[in-house]
């Protein structure tokens, strides 16, 4: 067995990547089947095969990247699931946080509870926030409930107990009893997949997992039995959204974890070159057919939160969506694409976004759709070549793009051409304005930062995010429109756990804490030895989230490698004076500290140590000439044409320029150089 393979399901295309024994890299692209993507991944894989000459008996793992998750919680296409919680507990799914996250506006619209309150349930018991039992679980009335449940119809069950972070005993009672009385019915214990404290939190990610794991289990197994019957069986794993691999079984368990199965890819990617360019403080873009995602990725690895939101009511409003509780590589989304529709609001001005045709109908140019889109305006502004769009095989038309501009024009009192710009522009702005936010909210000036730009749209917008944050170095790595299939295969076997304990810094009991991350330790590398990692490798990272005593919130501290104990506190200290100081700029000398979570992440690095990507070196890399648009002269420039795959290391120009290859083109304005470098980047230099 001699290839891994990358597979990311997108809005509109579903991404292929292919490495072998030698580090040659395979691309290949499809449209992705919104009805069923299982069958655009399916036919894609044999479609991609035979195109590259790969046997499938000779594929060692598919690594896949899906949406299935993100797109059932927004969409509400999940399971019908039910919940168990503790008396007078029933409803905190919808009292939540009791706060409005947007506090004028009188016809406030909330996210409703993924599970309604009739199928709800309440059981007597009570777990104190020390673990200790105050009334036992009343098991007959449990087994009532459990029955109820499935007369009720309910095929999933999320069972949230108070407390049971702390101490999950009657939360496995619980189960228990329901596989005696209901064995038909899923089973989700909020203390295995949330076991932390926040009750509405922890509820909700329970609730969200029972939601989506009878279809994530249904849409793995359909995928396992397709690649056996294409000869390339049981070799089956699946990204997380915390940026690490597992197996297809254990994704299955875990279901919620995959909300963001496919962006992490991308974050992993651009830190890997990143540290292959020895730069370890980027800017990750990804700018694909939907939407835009940014990460921020510092000291080389991508930023990791505790929590993220979802399936938003106002898409881009805090609050407005569901919490869940679990390790993510941190996104920020931006609703631009490629595929990103323009419009006349209710105030007669041109907008963008958020709204996207997808793969169906997809953009005018296309051929299909009839909406301007971004591409539509990328391709009538010469920053698109209509004749080699992935690389030739699928053809553009730059009139019905013209004409599906012209409409919208019209509506504004613009010509095609001025839309087309207008519309150019304020994406641009839009994500600049994003990226901007992102970075200064955690302390740090984008100039200090390299724009590390992918996805079909990241290279084809970069130079102008760049140029509007005074960034002064974009880098465009190979097959940028595949990213993120190719950073599911450069990204390793890992494992995030994690740990309540509350104590206040020179108080609580270390000797607890060693035993906390043994348990953790045993636990991890039991299921990565369940994924098949090879356990020789593990490499094991520990931190904890401080707070100022009084505070609501945490910030991460890594913790030092070896001994933990009372000697590990001055150290403890230090490290969150500065990290404070730096996000807030300030701190506080003489405050108490306390310490809530306790997290550890076992992984196994798998990543290649050289890449190759497809090219074909030698004669001459210059195509023609294009006339593009540059907002900075206001007007069109003739730019060189340049055949990415005909550039060598060493290869360099000044911009204008426009350099094609199968999945994106790279774009280089008026005021910077590009070179290629001897790992295959285009690295883009203002001066």
């Amino acid at each position: 067995m001699t290839h891994s393979v990358g597979v990311d399901v997108g809005g509109t295309f579903t991404d292929f990547v292919a490495i072998d024994e030698m580090g040659r890299v395979s691309i290949f692209k499809n449209l992705t089947t919104p009805s069923d993507p299982s069958v655009g991944v399916l036919e894609g894989l044999a479609r991609f095969a035979t195109q590259s000459g790969i046997e499938l008996a000779d594929i060692a793992r598919i690594i896949h990247g899906t949406t299935l998750v993100a797109n059932s919680l927004i969409e509400r296409r999940g399971a019908r699931a039910g919940l168990i919680t503790t008396t007078g507990f029933r409803d905190v799914l919808e009292i939540g946080r009791e706060a409005r996250y947007d506090l004028y506006d009188l016809d406030l619209e909330r996210p409703e509870p993924l599970i309604p309150r009739p199928l709800r349930m309440e059981v007597g018991e009570r777990i104190l926030a020390d673990g200790s039992v105050l009334e036992p679980l009343q098991e007959e009335e449990a087994r009532i409930v459990a029955r109820r449940l499935e007369g009720l119809g309910v095929e999933s069950v999320a069972v949230c107990l108070l407390h049971a972070y702390a101490n999950p005993a009657h939360e496995r009672r619980l189960a228990e009893i329901i596989a005696e009385e209901a064995p038909g019915i899923d089973v989700t214990l909020s203390s295995d997949v949330a076991p932390e404290w926040r009750e509405f939190e922890r509820t909700s990610t329970a609730a969200a997992n029972a939601y989506v794991r009878p279809l994530v289990r249904k849409y793995l197994a359909h995928l396992e039995q397709g690649f056996r019957e294409l000869g390339a069986g049981d070799r089956l794993y699946v990204m997380m959204s915390q940026g690490g691999v597992t197996s297809s079984g254990l994704a299955a368990e875990l279901a919620v974890q995959l909300v963001e199965s496919g962006p992490a890819g991308g974050a992993t990617a651009a830190g890997f070159f990143g540290n292959r360019l020895r730069l370890e403080d980027l800017i990750s873009f990804d700018m694909g057919g939907t939407t835009a995602k940014v990460s921020l990725i510092e000291h080389g690895v991508p930023l990791q939160v505790p929590e993220l939101e979802v399936a938003r009511v106002a898409r881009f409003k805090r609050g407005s969506g569901l919490p869940l509780k679990l390790p993510t590589i941190e996104m920020i989304e931006i609703g631009t694409g490629g595929g990103s529709i323009g419009h006349r609001d209710s105030l007669g001005l041109l907008k963008v976004g958020p709204l996207s045709a997808g793969a169906d109908p997809g953009p005018a140019c296309y051929g299909r759709g009839a909406d301007a889109t971004v591409t539509d305006a990328d391709l009538h502004l010469g920053l698109l070549n209509p004749d080699y769009f992935l690389g030739g095989s699928m053809q553009l038309f730059p009139d019905r793009a013209t004409a599906a501009l012209g409409r919208l024009g019209r509506q504004l009192q613009l010509d095609a051409d001025q839309c087309a710009r207008g519309m150019f522009d304020i994406v641009n702005r839009q994500m600049a304005l994003a990226v901007r936010t992102s970075v200064v909210e955690r302390g740090h000036d984008p100039r200090d930062f390299t724009l590390v730009a992918f996805g079909g749209a990241g290279p084809v917008h970069a130079y102008e995010i760049a140029r509007h944050l005074g960034i002064r170095c974009v880098v465009c790595p190979p097959a940028a429109g595949v990213a993120s299939a190719l950073g599911f295969l450069v990204s390793p076997f890992s494992i995030d756990l994690s740990r309540t304990y509350l104590g206040r810094l020179g108080e609580f009991d270390w000797a607890h804490v060693v035993q906390q991350f043994d348990q953790l330790e045993s636990q991890a590398l039991q299921m990565l030895q369940r994924s098949g990692a090879d356990l020789a490798e593990v490499e094991i990272l520990r931190r904890v989230d401080m707070r100022y005593t009084g505070q609501g919130y945490e910030v991460p501290i890594p913790l030092p490698a070896g001994a933990l104990g009372r000697h590990t506190e001055p150290e403890l200290r230090r490290a969150f004076d500065n990290l404070y100081r730096a996000r807030f700029g300030t701190h506080l000398e003489s405050a108490g500290l306390e310490c809530v979570h306790w997290r550890m992440t076992a992984r196994v690095r798998r990543a290649p140590s050289s890449l190759s990507f497809p090219g074909q070196l030698g004669g001459e890399a210059e195509k023609g000439h294009r006339r593009a648009f540059f907002p900075e002269v206001a007007g069109y420039v003739n730019c060189a044409v340049l055949d990415r795959y005909r550039l060598g290391p060493g290869s360099s120009g000044r911009g204008p320029a426009l350099i094609e290859e199968r999945e994106s083109t790279i774009v280089v304005g008026p005021s910077a150089t590009w070179e290629m470098d001897e790992l295959g980047n285009t690295l883009i230099r203002f001066y």
